[in-house]
Formats: structure tokens, sequence, C-alpha cells
């Protein structure tokens, strides 16, 4: 006996059968996922170190961030005055650390159109 099933209902238990398979639908189906059982014995310490992290230049920081949104300006284009002002503004915008707008902030005012 064929039993004909609408698409949405083909794709719904496509879509559970794929995820019961990297193990999300456990909750629907009452399996134990990993996060559900204790391990048997605790996790080591964190024994690596931390590298510390790279000092990024203005210029590499202006180029992450800026671009994020629109092509970036050459520091010319405007005046140091003007950089203070974008950067007061875009940095609350592109949720910047103090210390990466002030670094950005140097760059563009080293060579801006004073």
């Amino acid at each position: 006996m064929s039993q004909k099933l609408s698409l949405k209902t083909t794709l719904r238990r496509s879509a559970c059968g794929f995820a019961m398979t990297i193990g999300l639908c456990s909750g629907l189906t009452g399996v134990a996922s990993a996060a559900d059982s204790k391990p048997d014995k605790p996790a080591p310490p964190n024994t690596k170190e931390k590298k510390p992290a790279k000092n990024l230049t203005g210029a590499e920081l202006y180029a992450i961030h800026c671009n994020r949104c629109h092509p970036e300006r050459y520091a010319t284009e405007r005046t140091a005055d003007q950089w203070k002002t974008i950067l007061t503004h875009m940095r609350v915008r592109a949720n910047l650390p103090a210390e990466q707008a002030r670094t950005i902030l140097r760059f563009l005012q080293e060579d801006s159109g004073k």
C-alpha cells in the first residue's frame, strides 16, 4: 500500500533524519546526547600557554573593520578633526574596542588632509 506524502512532510522527515544523524534531534527522539552524559574523568587542565595577541597596525585594523560595510577611504580625503568625528561615530556602529579605535584614528590622522 503506497501512501503519497506531501512535500512538506517529506522535507520535514528528511531534515529530521539528517539532524538525527548529526545528533540534533536527540531531545525529540529521546536519544541521549554527549552533553547529557557525565564524563568518566575530569578534563585535564589547560597546559598550553596562550600566545600573545599580535598587535595589528592602524592600517590593518582600518582594512579589517571599515571594509566590512563600505570601501576604504583615503586618509587624505578628510582632515584630522573630521576623522576624529567619523571615528567617534563609527566606533559605536562597528562596535570597535577603544584601543583599536585610537590606533585607527592615529593612522588616519597621520596621513590626513591636515
